[in-house]
């Protein structure tokens, strides 16, 4: 009995271990074969329309004939904006443009040391007024809607804040709204870089700013690896080995690594308002946070909203951006959970038969 029970774990602890050394195999195979540096991403065809500087604005060239739009993708400073066209059949871009939807998108480019002055009133104020007025010159349309993604989304609100007029809609996706709203988060391991940034000194990110001129890509990209080490380690270890020899699969994830390791620099003066007058004093919702010379008053909003968030989303915690809803008092509100993490509103597979219906749907009650 013994000898019997024995042989029977034995087989399939060895089964198991075949099985590990197979994919373990298949996995070596494909990372000799990986080449990070052909990977491409963002492939949608697109004309450049407008330029200032290192900042772009591209229109995406139609599939079929527009009727929605136009809206303007607007992804944030941290990250790059090629999130939302990831790969054919994990694009929000190429879904929209079957939608219909007449779709430019901005890219803020590599900033350098030169730009270390920039601040919330060039990008939310001089740099986005330039970009709207350049969408209506194009298209011929009186007005856009924006679409703005984390931090991009800040720049939207701030926009639309002051000039409540300006805007035919308003949608955001895991944008923070307020700040300190992550102590609401029931869930433990949401909200770590709410805390985390609270309780630096705004003497150090002064002086961090003022030594280095920019906030470095690669130490924000840290920064997002380590607020959830065991899922860094299970993505590079058991979840690497689970799509092992699935060719399709491992490409999304090379895809996913070159999104992530472009991380550009982020402009000093625009990171010391984010970290400290944001994430620290949480001047958004106090109706405190100057752009232009003007404090930002959310209620101010006229323009409908649409609001997207991750029921998942650790880096920007649910609370945090479904805060909205209490501070508008005029704008038609609306809200779309989405069941995934921050990047997986985006990515993810039952995102894409969220996101851009709800998205193309509340373009349609705009016209």
């Amino acid at each position: 009995m013994s000898t019997g029970q024995g042989g029977g774990t034995g087989g399939g602890a060895g089964g198991r271990m075949a099985d590990l050394a197979s994919r373990m195999a298949r996995l070596g195979a494909q990372l000799a074969r990986a080449d990070l540096r052909a990977v491409e991403i963002a492939t949608t065809p697109r004309d450049e329309i407008w330029r200032e500087g290192k900042i772009t604005l591209s229109r995406y060239r139609p599939v079929t004939a527009p009727r929605l739009g136009p809206l303007v993708i607007l992804h944030g400073l941290i990250g790059r904006q090629t999130m939302t066209d990831l790969e054919p059949g994990r694009s929000l871009v190429q879904r929209l443009l079957a939608g219909g939807v007449d779709t430019y998108v901005v890219d803020w480019g590599n900033p350098t040391r030169a730009d270390r002055f920039l601040d919330f009133t060039d990008y939310a104020e001089i740099f986005l007024g330039e970009v709207l007025a350049a969408v209506s010159r194009e298209s011929g349309a009186a007005r856009a809607a924006l679409f703005g993604i984390c931090q991009g989304g800040v720049f939207a609100l701030c926009h639309a804040a002051l000039h409540p007029q300006r805007l035919k809609g308003l949608a955001l996706a895991v944008t923070p709204v307020d700040f300190h709203a992550d102590v609401e988060d029931p869930e433990p391991g949401h909200g770590h870089l709410n805390l985390w940034t609270r309780n630096l000194d705004p003497d150090l990110i002064a002086r961090m700013v003022d030594d280095w001129g920019n906030l470095p890509g690669e130490l924000t990209g840290a920064v997002f690896q380590n607020l959830a080490p065991a899922r860094t380690v299970s993505k590079y270890g058991a979840d690497l080995l689970e799509i092992a020899g699935d060719d399709d699969a491992f490409e999304t994830f090379l895809r996913m690594e070159k999104w992530l390791a472009d991380r550009p620099d982020h402009p000093g003066a625009a990171a010391r308002e984010w970290l400290v007058g944001l994430y620290a004093e949480n001047r958004l919702v106090e109706g405190t946070f100057m752009v232009a010379g003007q404090p930002v008053r959310l209620g101010d909003i006229a323009c409908p909203v649409l609001n997207i968030y991750g029921a998942r989303d650790h880096i920007i915690p649910p609370p945090c951006s479904r805060a909205l809803g209490r501070h508008l008092r005029h704008a038609p509100y609306r809200e779309v959970e989405v069941p995934t993490g921050h990047i997986g509103v985006f990515v993810s597979r039952r995102a894409q038969a969220i996101v851009p219906p709800a998205v193309i749907e509340w373009l349609e009650g705009l016209d």
